[in-house]
């Protein structure tokens, strides 16, 4: 919280990853967070808060300030009526369910939502659009996801006027690492950001809510933290009346 005579800090959600993990001597299930995550929200001037893969988690959104949805594994295909591809991984359906139900609770709430790579496909699919589940097949390359546990750089050309541009300027190059992007949109999502490969980086929600889904990792960057900023801001002025 602040000092005396300052505003609190806003409540920032973040949710979190269920894996197994090994730590010190004990090797079991887990709810974990890479730690740039909540780095970013301490430096852009929020309280990191993390949200378990329970659809309980949604309750604590009544609490928070904003919410972000992390990156992660992909989103299970039953979820937008298709198919797995044979590249999509394993289904992680109670991590699907968690944030859909949080991503629902703060759109119903109207709170600023952030959602980061697997987020940003959470946030579509849950409004209603599907999935590239396999991005090379569209692209044609793998500059997105270039191997396990390597980032590829990426420009973005930001679209004018958008929550993203406003944040990042009209280009930003960027680290992603997905294979899995966004098809058809949802209702109400537009695109603000596209690689040169046409492919989309970054879309919003219309209207006056703080809503924006980006493809790529702003967590990666510690020298950069806008991005959560705009977020941050957006969480501390308080926002519109819930409308859904």
């Amino acid at each position: 919280m602040g000092s005396s005579g300052s505003s609190p800090r806003p409540l920032v959600g973040i949710t979190a990853y269920g894996e197994r993990a090994r730590y010190g001597v004990w090797d079991n299930e887990s709810v974990l967070l890479p730690r740039t995550y909540p780095d970013v929200v301490v430096a852009a001037g929020g309280v990191p808060v993390l949200l378990p893969q329970f659809p309980e988690s949604a309750a604590a959104v009544d609490r928070l300030d904003a919410v972000v949805l992390a990156g992660g594994p992909d989103v299970g295909p039953d979820r937008y009526g298709a198919e797995p591809h044979p590249r999509t991984g394993a289904p992680r359906p109670d991590r699907d369910a968690a944030e859909l139900a949080v991503l629902h609770r703060a759109l119903e709430r109207g709170i600023p939502v952030l959602g980061v790579c697997r987020g940003a496909q959470v946030l579509n699919v849950g409004l209603g659009g599907t999935l590239v589940q396999h991005v090379p097949d569209v692209v044609g390359h793998d500059g997105h996801n270039p191997s396990p546990g390597v980032f590829g750089t990426v420009e973005v050309a930001l679209e004018p006027g958008t929550r993203v541009s406003a944040a990042l300027g009209s280009v930003a190059t960027v680290r992603c690492h997905h294979h899995q992007a966004l098809d058809r949109l949802a209702d109400g999502l537009v695109v603000t950001g596209r690689a040169d490969d046409g492919l989309v980086e970054a879309v919003e929600l219309e209207g006056d809510r703080w809503v924006v889904g980006v493809q790529w990792h702003p967590e990666e960057d510690a020298t950069d933290v806008r991005l959560m900023a705009a977020l941050v801001a957006a969480a501390s002025s308080g926002g519109p009346t819930p409308t859904v």
